[in-house]
């Protein structure tokens, strides 16, 4: 048996250590692009009520000013697939990490409400295109048998800046009585993005561009040099010859998805289960879960504290949703989840009909929260990018991410007027999302099928097998 030889050792140790450091900045880019994400959903929740003083807003413009991140998320989301595939990912993410700065420095100085929400707009923008091209670029990047763990990484980014965004809001909210917070506390909440998007560009000069839009444009040589950074030479050559052969197959374009039988069975199965996931009610309480404690009768500073223990319950249940959906299955996970949505949902607007709040309703929240985060949260995302042909798949996820954006508008934009209307009031306006976590409990119960522990080439055949009715 012969030994390697000195050189031959060390050049293997720096393969290995130039391997890790390419993955860590992958990661980093998939936590950072998560983070950004979560924290911008949710810092209105803390600043909302204080922007309501300051600029003297009417429940209408209250949604508006809870809703406008969203109407830039649409655009963003339509547009970054065309554009990621013509510039690159890197690029675009570039591009969005610039967004996330500038909305970030804009936020935190408007003079009038019209400034605020192009602002937030801008931010929208960034939101809307990470949300497509950051899990793109990672699965593009990170090696096959690791791809589900660093997919995951982006999910826990968000749940993580959910979190940390309610527990920085608590903080910065402590710091001043309640005249302080109307005039510069909400400016501290939106102007602290800009220390994370600051960190995604840093990351962003480091990482290399997506070995598969590479080889896509004809950069083969650029291709095979990142790629060997994370693989082997023969792993490399073997991923390059794949994606050659995938690039020869026609995708298939928007009027043949939307309108082709056979695409129409996991185009219902996707758009139901994202517009779902938000008419369940989550962002009204992400983004308003202050005003709703508050409106219980808790007092301003409980209400925040209480906001960042949603954050945290979030956070968890997604770990708990991230080591049971490959073991229990992405079905099960959903049917319990939206069994027990419902339960909460409808106790807590009891409670709002008896007047009840305090501990009691916390718990209810978070009993929602974290049947949400272990369910619909993530697996409408698992199930959107498995069901669909591959030729199909980017198209069909421009859908997805439009239909789940759009529903959150309406949800950001409607709660207010909801939640303040003598009509409806809080009790029925969690009754009406209770109604809607009924129906999507039905729904999963009798058409969406089981696909853990099948390739796609086996859940693709199986719809073909169903039919398209």
């Amino acid at each position: 048996m012969t030994l390697p030889s000195v050189e031959s050792s060390s050049a293997t140790v720096r393969s290995l250590s130039g391997r890790g450091a390419v993955l860590a900045l992958v990661a980093g880019v998939a936590l950072t692009g998560g983070f950004l994400f979560g924290y911008d959903t949710a810092v209105i929740n803390g600043a909302n009520q204080f922007l309501k003083t300051f600029f003297q807003l009417t429940p209408f413009q209250e949604g508006i000013a809870g809703a406008s991140a969203i109407l830039g998320c649409i655009p963003g989301a339509l547009f970054a697939g065309f554009l990621s595939d013509r510039y690159g990912r890197r690029k675009v993410l570039f591009v969005c990490a610039i967004l996330y700065a500038v909305s970030g420095v804009l936020s935190a100085v408007p003079r009038t409400f019209t400034e605020f929400l192009l602002a937030r707009f801008i931010s929208g923008l960034g939101i809307g295109a990470s949300s497509m091209i950051c899990p793109v670029y990672v699965a593009e990047m990170a090696p096959a048998v690791w791809r589900g763990r660093f997919g995951s990484l982006f999910q826990f980014g968000i749940v993580s800046g959910i979190f940390l965004t309610l527990f920085i809001n608590a903080r910065i909210q402590a710091f001043g009585d309640a005249d302080w917070n109307v005039a510069k506390g909400w400016r501290w909440m939106l102007g602290a993005e800009v220390l994370p998007a600051v960190l995604l560009l840093v990351l962003l000069f480091y990482v290399k561009e997506s070995p598969r839009w590479l080889v896509q444009m004809g950069r083969e040589a650029e291709a095979r040099d990142t790629l060997q950074k994370i693989h082997d030479s023969q792993e490399a050559e073997a991923e390059i010859a794949a994606t050659k052969e995938a690039l020869k197959q026609s995708e298939a374009g928007f009027f043949e998805l939307l309108c082709s039988a056979r695409f129409r069975k996991v185009l219902v199965i996707a758009v139901l289960l994202m517009a779902f996931s938000q008419f369940s009610g989550i962002n009204a309480i992400m983004y308003y879960s202050t005003k709703i404690f508050t409106t219980a009768g808790v007092g301003v500073k409980d209400s925040f504290m209480a906001s960042t223990v949603v954050g945290l319950v979030n956070l968890l249940f997604t770990l708990v949703a991230v080591a049971l959906v490959d073991k229990a299955g992405r079905r099960i996970l959903l049917l319990v989840g939206l069994f027990a949505q419902v339960i909460a949902l409808g106790v807590i607007g009891w409670m709002f009909k008896a007047n009840t709040g305090g501990i009691p309703l916390l718990i209810a929240i978070l009993a929602f929260i974290g049947a949400f985060a272990m369910a619909l949260g993530p697996i409408p995302w698992i199930l959107c990018s498995e069901i669909f042909p591959a030729r199909v798949r980017g198209r069909a996820m421009s859908v997805a991410t439009f239909t789940i954006w759009t529903s959150c508008y309406i949800v950001a934009q409607t709660f207010p007027m909801l939640n303040n209307s003598a009509a409806v009031g809080p009790a029925r306006t969690f009754w009406i999302y209770a109604a809607c976590s009924l129906a999507a409990l039905i729904f999963v119960f009798f058409r969406v099928p089981e696909t853990k522990g099948r390739n796609l080439e086996e859940i693709e055949a199986s719809f073909a097998g169903r039919g398209q009715g």
